[in-house]
């Protein structure tokens, strides 16, 4: 993890001791968990806190993408970017600046490594032997259907959980090795700002990171072989984060990919095909953001009896089980979602089907799973937009409510975007949400909440919210339905009734 400073040392020192001895297995284990990130810690200390016996073996870093190369540093060099941004336009709130280049990158990664290495204490090796964990590190690979093997040692168990994760997934495109590149797993390292950046990908990665370098100070295209960024959102909102990242500066290219790589006097040089036509982009950093592929690689889960595709990830029911039926899943390795909080909830239901499943199984499909990109404005998704309900063929009611709308938006200047909640045609029941708002990923809980609880718009446009507040927003769309339901009819018995009481 370069630069080996001093947040570096205290974060290796915390998720990979240098000096750590794996313990002596025990007999037997009720779980074995395969990978310290988000899925395999929560597992680990949920089984460990409820008297089991458990073992987690860990290759590389404990805390995995999340903290390492994910949520963590990416988050905190993005807050450095809207700083950025707001001091870029703090004229448009009246108030004048006279730095005219305010970013000092080295600072800013600075920054994010110490804010890395100051949580990296939560996910340490340390605190979860302290938790009554039998932690190894080294790789594993089940040497059967009931037990494991690090570093020479069998691990053998009743239960065993893979929570090996993902990693990035790389284009086929000629010469990209040899020109080098940047993942999301090397970017965080970076100490200097590339002039110029070329991000590979228009999904939630691609259209964070494009936008933080370029208001930390690259000048930043994004190739995207879709008709457009976010395909997974809803259309509308891919628009107005779009848009806001051109007039940040970010070049978008649309519809096209990248042909092949070469090295032109010591620039990288993109050429891109389909309906990029001839056109070349040189650049001095490209980025590859064009998604995840699960790691099932090398586990030996052959001869544990575990069905995989190395594209989708290990094979899973509505309980998290393998094909083993000793042997769960959870996290990046084996869900549609990849996200942090979408492995901490399957982590919670591994611990209930593995180990208390007698007194009945929870079902992952039950979820209900918002998701956020962090761009700005922030664009929020919850159940369905309105494409999967019409490929689903479900029919719907759309309320829709600008942010331009909410007071407390336009007196903070942050008036771009909107809210879309779809109900289900002729009732107040929420199928799902879509909110693009620079707090949007705060904002769509109330909604998830509601749709956990099976609670509608009616109950919501009860519930008092504050004023002066942006969750104004969510209000808003349940009094919205409520005007729905006045028909003409329920109008003229109202007018009825107040004509009597005259």
């Amino acid at each position: 993890m370069p630069p080996m400073d001093g947040h570096n040392r205290e974060l290796a020192a915390n998720v990979h001791p240098p000096d750590w001895v794996n313990p002596r297995p025990q007999p037997r284990y009720n779980l074995v968990v395969i990978g310290a990130g988000t899925a395999g810690l929560v597992t680990a200390a949920g089984a460990a806190g409820l008297g089991a016996k458990v073992a987690l073996v860990e290759r590389h870093l404990m805390g995995g993408d999340c903290l390492n190369v994910g949520c963590v540093p990416s988050k905190a060099i993005i807050q450095s970017a809207r700083v950025s941004a707001e001091v870029r336009d703090a004229h448009r709130f009246g108030v004048q600046t006279a730095v005219e280049s305010p970013v000092d990158f080295a600072a800013v990664m600075e920054r994010m490594r110490a804010i890395r290495s100051g949580i990296s204490h939560h996910d340490s090796a340390e605190r979860f032997r302290a938790l009554g964990v039998d932690v190894f590190f080294g790789d594993a690979r089940f040497t059967s259907r009931n037990c494991v093997e690090v570093g020479g040692q069998a691990l053998r168990f009743s239960k065993a959980v893979i929570a090996t994760g993902a990693r990035p997934a790389l284009p086929d495109i000629p010469g990209l090795e040899a020109a080098g590149y940047l993942t999301n797993e090397t970017v965080f390292s970076l100490t200097e700002c590339p002039s110029r950046m070329l991000v590979i990908g228009g999904g939630p990665i691609g259209c964070e990171l494009a936008q933080a370098f370029q208001r930390l100070g690259s000048q930043v295209t994004l190739v995207e072989r879709g008709d457009r960024v976010l395909p997974r959102d809803d259309s509308d909102a891919a628009l107005v984060v779009a848009d806001s990242l051109r007039r940040d500066g970010v070049s978008l290219v649309l519809g096209a990919s990248i042909a092949h790589v070469v090295l032109v006097e010591g620039n990288k040089r993109a050429i891109l095909g389909r309906d990029g036509g001839d056109r070349v982009i040189d650049v001095d950093a490209i980025l590859v953001a064009s998604g995840r592929r699960p790691n099932v690689e090398d586990l030996g889960l052959e001869s544990a009896g575990v069905v995989y595709e190395s594209r989708t990830g290990v094979q899973v029911d509505d309980f998290l089980r393998t094909t083993n039926p000793r042997i769960y899943a959870a996290g990046d390795v084996c869900m549609r979602y990849k996200f942090t909080h979408a492995a901490e909830a399957a982590a919670r239901i591994v611990i209930q089907n593995a180990l208390f499943g007698i007194a009945g199984k929870k079902n992952a499909n039950a979820l209900t799973i918002p998701w956020c990109t962090y761009t700005e404005p922030e664009l929020a998704q919850v159940g369905l937009n309105e494409q999967e309900a019409r490929d689903r063929r479900i029919a719907i009611d759309t309320i829709q409510v600008s942010m331009a709308d909410v007071d407390r938006a336009r007196t903070d200047g942050e008036t771009e975007g909107f809210l879309k909640v779809h109900v289900k045609k002729g009732s107040d029941r929420i199928l799902g949400a879509t909110l693009v708002a620079r707090h949007a990923g705060d904002l769509i809980s109330e909604i998830t909440l509601a749709m956990t609880a099976g609670v509608g718009l009616r109950t919501i446009a009860d519930v008092i919210h504050p004023y002066p507040t942006h969750a104004e927003v969510v209000k808003k769309a349940a009094d919205a339905y409520n005007r729905t339901r006045l028909t003409p009819l329920l109008k003229r018995v109202l007018a009825t009734i107040l004509r009597w009481q005259r």
